[in-house]
């Protein structure tokens, strides 16, 4: 197979690659049979990793701006319930689209919504995936705890746990392929789900050699129903429920004490910071740094987009650092290699994906392409990407495979996309 090589970037120099795996980094000459593409001073970074999202939530931006996260959820849970497969697939299409313009190749997605039962939300997700080109860490969400038990979700959007784990179990057979595909276990949260379901799911993920994620530690609403319910923090809960090990990464984190960071690194469980969508439901601030001190695998996350409007993972590199620095008080808590770290090695350990996030030999072809002409006069290029402002992939590699080429998607029109589903999420609330 022939080689590829990107030539003349800024950042970090030539890579060339092969099979879609990187062989050779530095200056590097071409030879025949090469194809060489000149990148002339761009930015190139490793793709971005997102380690939690929902992708759904396209479908209900802007809603419930001025509330809390109970509040939040209870006024989104009825809109979600009326959504179709299609809906979700729509939403899916978008939300991957979007994310792959902001320098994402990885991307986890968190569904855990399945409006009358209909599992088949799960396998849109992956057609959308497939739509987009990148990589998809596919969670088979769920909730069988509702209202009339004592959990947050109305019961009409819960589930039952037997059909939860045989739906999981399809979803396993079908689509986990473990390079493009990734089948994640992921209850939803300790406020919607029974301690049967946590015990069953933790032990159906192992059996397959799966990783395990849910939400925790996000809100002191969430300490306090875990405390009232069971007499436990929830990072205790958790515990108990077998949760623990390098294979569980959680999303949030924010309200973990000092012991619990290090039970934590010790157990080598992983952190997904949402800064946006933190900050947006005033949730709190994730002590990043007294975790990365601690050895905890931390990443980044997007969120849902019905908490962050952004969508993209490009912005929470600099969101992270600067909710850093508020947080511990001093400007240099997180520099701009850090954050970069965090979305990229970071996630990769979140996920569980050795090599990806990094430009080693044998590591995956996976490459975000950055226009840096308004950073030509700017003397470090990774605190000018960082600090400078939003801004989009001009190419994009999967696995080798170019799925961005100036700009634009290759072979999916986005802003079609981006029609139907403004027409889907007109109709939710009509």
């Amino acid at each position: 197979m022939s080689r590829t090589v990107l030539r003349g970037a800024r950042y970090p120099g030539d890579i060339a690659f092969s099979n879609g795996k990187i062989t050779a980094v530095g200056a590097i000459e071409p030879v025949i049979d090469d194809i060489v593409i000149h990148l002339d001073g761009d930015i190139l970074t490793p793709g971005l990793i997102n380690t939690h999202h929902h992708l759904y939530q396209w479908m209900t931006r802007g809603l419930a701006t001025g509330c809390n996260l109970f509040e939040w959820l209870k006024t989104l849970y009825p809109v979600w319930g009326r959504m179709s497969s299609e809906d979700v697939h729509a939403a899916a299409l978008v939300g991957l689209g979007e994310l792959a313009l902001s320098g994402c190749t990885t991307a986890f997605d968190h569904h855990y919504v399945v409006p009358n039962g209909d599992d088949s939300v799960f396998d849109v997700i992956v057609d959308a995936a497939q739509t987009v080109g990148i990589r998809l860490f596919l969670s088979r969400g769920s909730m069988d705890l509702g209202e009339s038990k004592g959990g947050l979700p109305p019961d009409h959007l819960v589930e039952d746990r037997e059909t939860i784990l045989t739906s999981t179990e399809r979803i396993i057979t079908e689509f986990h392929d473990g390079e493009m595909v990734h089948v994640v276990v992921a209850p939803c949260s300790p406020f919607s789900v029974t301690s049967g379901l946590m015990l069953d799911s933790a032990t159906l993920a192992r059996k397959h050699g799966l990783r395990l994620h849910t939400h925790l530690c996000e809100t002191l609403d969430e300490q306090e129903h875990c405390i009232e319910r069971f007499g436990k923090r929830p990072v205790e809960q958790l515990l108990d429920w077998g949760w623990t090990g390098d294979d569980v990464w959680f999303a949030h984190g924010i309200h973990f004490s000092t012991e619990e960071i290090h039970l934590l690194g010790r157990e080598g469980i992983g952190v997904a910071h949402c800064p946006s969508s933190n900050a947006r439901l005033a949730a709190g601030m994730c002590p990043v740094v007294d975790l990365r001190n601690a050895q905890v695998p931390v990443g980044l996350g997007v969120d849902g987009v019905a908490s962050n409007e952004v969508g993209g993972l490009f912005p929470e590199l600099r969101q992270a650092l600067y909710t850093a620095r508020i947080r511990e008080g001093r400007p240099n808590a997180l520099m701009p290699e850090d954050v970069l770290e965090l979305g990229t090695i970071g996630g990769a350990k979140c996920l569980g994906l050795d090599q990806f996030g990094s430009f080693e030999i044998g590591a995956p072809a996976d490459f975000a392409v950055w226009d840096a002409n308004d950073l030509a006069g700017v003397e470090d290029p990774i605190a000018g990407l960082i600090l400078g402002p939003d801004r989009q992939v001009r190419e994009l590699f999967v696995a080798g495979e170019r799925r961005i080429l100036n700009g634009e998607l290759v072979g999916f029109d986005l802003r079609e996309a981006h029609r139907n589903l403004a027409i889907r999420s007109q109709r939710l609330w009509n």
